[in-house]
């Protein structure tokens, strides 16, 4: 069988089964359920009454479309999903799947009432998301048999079942892919208050004692996403292995300076792109292109990874005359 479990290793398969009566690992720092779970209260309100629909009819849940930012939990929420709806979680994305065979055999397997994570689904190819058209309103699949003048299409039926797609790029998806989602959920940055409920939750099950304080500057530098709360709370595991007798203050300061991380949780790329725009291009505007070249990172990377931070916290400016730092952002740069 070419469905490989959550156990193997093997590099060849494209997807992987997570069942419900599996543990998690007890190093797992993300939550299990949704009454566990912390922020993201309309998405959970609104999971809920799906859920408790979907299962009052002996149903399977509607198509569900994750979009937002990469670390804030869109996986997460779909392990959750899963549990919640006590069904297997099958799991793949947008770059594994190469040609419509995969996307076909990957159907073809589901089981009723199984559940498909797709991640990075703005990735899929254009002629294999057409497979998934009538597969998601009708549970079918058109198949090619032969070719030439004597190709027929035949329709196989495949078992109810509920996908889930998580992108950080919602534009990239097609309108006619788009439009067959019912769900379709935008995942925001996380609240102080909500990081730091889910950071002494994790540093409890680490085995770390931290003061308020403490939790408040981790809170600080996580860029609103547990992610990167629950990054830093491993790395302050790590040092507390190797220092026996921990210094809270020592510890906080040693991580922070170690990672180039300051108060507000910029990073290295983060004041290099600021400072360029600041010392190069006269606080902007400038081209993402020219910024690029000039800092000597890829587009992309700066789009996906350094700009949405910077614009939630209003350091950044986008316009269609490029990019421009905030007063803000200078008054930050020059330490005031």
């Amino acid at each position: 069988m070419w469905i490989k479990s959550s156990q193997t290793k093997s590099p060849e398969r494209i997807i992987e089964t997570t069942h419900k009566d599996i543990d998690v690992s007890e190093n797992s720092l993300r939550p299990k359920t949704l009454q566990d779970y912390v922020g993201q209260e309309q998405i959970k309100k609104h999971l809920w009454v799906s859920i408790a629909s979907a299962r009052l009819r002996n149903a399977s849940l509607e198509h569900i479309l994750f979009y937002g930012p990469p670390g804030l939990w869109k996986t997460t929420l779909s392990n959750i999903i899963a549990h919640e709806m006590w069904w297997n979680l099958k799991v793949t994305s947008g770059p594994a799947i190469e040609k419509q065979a995969d996307l076909i055999s990957i159907l073809s397997n589901i089981e009723p009432g199984d559940i498909l994570f797709i991640d990075e689904i703005h990735r899929l190819r254009p002629q294999i998301e057409e497979v998934l058209y009538t597969a998601m309103e009708d549970f079918v699949i058109d198949i090619m048999v032969w070719k030439g003048t004597g190709a027929q299409s035949v329709r196989m039926p495949v078992a109810n079942f509920t996908l889930i797609w998580a992108t950080t790029k919602l534009s990239a998806l097609s309108n006619p892919l788009r439009d067959r989602f019912w769900n379709v959920l935008k995942l925001d940055f996380y609240s102080g208050n909500d990081l730091e409920k889910i950071i002494v939750k994790n540093a409890f099950l680490l085995d770390l004692e931290m003061e308020k304080d403490l939790v408040c500057a981790i809170a600080n530098r996580s860029r609103g996403t547990p992610r990167i709360s629950n990054r830093i709370l491993k790395i302050m595991r790590d040092y507390k292995i190797i220092w026996k007798e921990i210094n809270q203050n020592k510890i906080f300061k040693e991580i922070f300076l170690d990672l180039w991380i300051d108060d507000l949780g910029l990073d290295y790329l983060d004041k290099k792109y600021l400072q360029t725009i600041y010392e190069k291009f006269a606080c902007g505007p400038v081209w993402l292109g020219t910024l690029a070249s000039s800092i000597w990172e890829e587009e992309a990377t700066l789009e996906d990874v350094v700009e949405p931070y910077l614009l939630q916290i209003w350091f950044l400016e986008k316009s269609s005359r490029g990019r421009k730092i905030t007063d803000s952002a200078i008054l930050h740069l020059s330490g005031k």
